[in-house]
């Protein structure tokens, strides 16, 4: 398969919508997952790998055997909250979960264009929209995970492999682990309307400001990032645009079947939470094109449809893809 598409962390949030985008397209795909986890099934142009992206040495095999030419790195812990529990797990995964991959793509001698998508959590928090140029002041392990992700990225460019890097902000969309707050109310809701609890949405800090987007405009820019996209120049991925979790909640309760109260919990509150994370997305507008597309209530729309027919489908309101996901963009 010299020359094919790899997408890692493939059975993933974003990595799952990535593929889609791609085999749209006629993309041939190599797809690497977890060993021990089933992938769920996709388009008859995309081979499924278990990879341990911890495995050195099964990187470098996977690697020589796919010889690829264009990787997305989606594998990665991707939850701010967890990090801060799991500190060396989310270091492990993100940062020398990186490294032997990029380390096997160099001693394959590979002319190759690597995308890894960063976050938005690698900026010193601040009252305004923040710029690729503003302080790089991580608020949070996982944001530190991710900062230190990008460089081993930029340390590795070279004029055969040309690594270039998203800073993704929050994405939204069907498939997403419920622990994130927005998928996390729309599966309450449809449980609710299920029969399967009381009427209740419970929930954390509904006062932090995010930029929110479909995810499928996020992969749509991880696709022009790495195709257009200059090595190692970051870009953000944002709407420009910061939502109140409080309003995401609204929205979702308006689409609701059934009446349901909501109960603040504190114990859902995150350690160091940041007010407020805004995108500036200029850059990635101006040089490479690319602009939102999906409108907000559509996304969360397609989310809550996504959390029913999971309900109906499901006894443990799990679709067999979403039990398996633990890792993504």
């Amino acid at each position: 398969m010299p020359g094919a598409t790899l997408v890692t962390g493939a059975s993933g949030f974003a990595g799952s919508h990535l593929l889609d985008l791609l085999a749209a397209e006629g993309t041939d795909l190599v797809a690497w997952h977890r060993p021990g986890t089933h992938p769920p099934i996709g388009s008859p142009a995309t081979t499924w790998q278990a990879v341990d992206l911890l495995d050195a040495p099964s990187v470098r095999r996977a690697i020589e055997s796919v010889r690829p030419g264009v990787v997305y790195h989606c594998a990665g812990a991707a939850h701010v909250g967890r990090s801060w529990g799991a500190t060396e797990a989310t270091f492990a995964v993100n940062v020398r979960g990186t490294h032997p991959l990029l380390e096997a793509l160099r001693a394959a001698g590979l002319e190759v264009r690597v995308m890894i998508p960063g976050s938005a959590m690698v900026y010193r928090p601040m009252a305004e929209a923040l710029t690729e140029d503003h302080p790089l002041v991580p608020p949070s392990p996982y944001g530190l995970s991710k900062l230190a992700q990008e460089l081993l990225g930029v340390r590795a460019s070279t004029d055969r492999i040309a690594v270039t890097i998203g800073r993704a902000f929050n994405h939204v969309g069907p498939r997403q682990d419920p622990a994130f707050a927005a998928s996390g109310f729309a599966k309450q809701i449809a449980e609710i309307e299920a029969g399967r609890h009381e009427p209740e949405v419970v929930v954390g800090n509904l006062d932090a400001r995010r930029d929110t987007l479909d995810v499928r405009d996020t992969v749509r820019a991880y696709r022009s990032i790495l195709t257009r996209g200059q090595a190692g120049r970051p870009y953000n991925v944002s709407s420009g645009k910061a939502v109140a979790i409080a309003e995401l909640l609204e929205m979702l309760v308006a689409l609701a079947r059934v009446p349901v109260r909501v109960r603040v919990d504190p114990d859902r509150f995150r350690p160091n939470d940041v007010p407020l994370l805004l995108g500036d997305s200029s850059r990635i507008r101006r040089e490479l094109g690319w602009a939102p597309t999906i409108p907000l209530s559509q996304t969360l729309d397609d989310l809550l449809a996504y959390w029913r027919a999971s309900s109906e489908a499901s006894p443990a309101g799990l679709l067999p893809s979403q039990r398996h996901q633990r890792l993504d963009a």
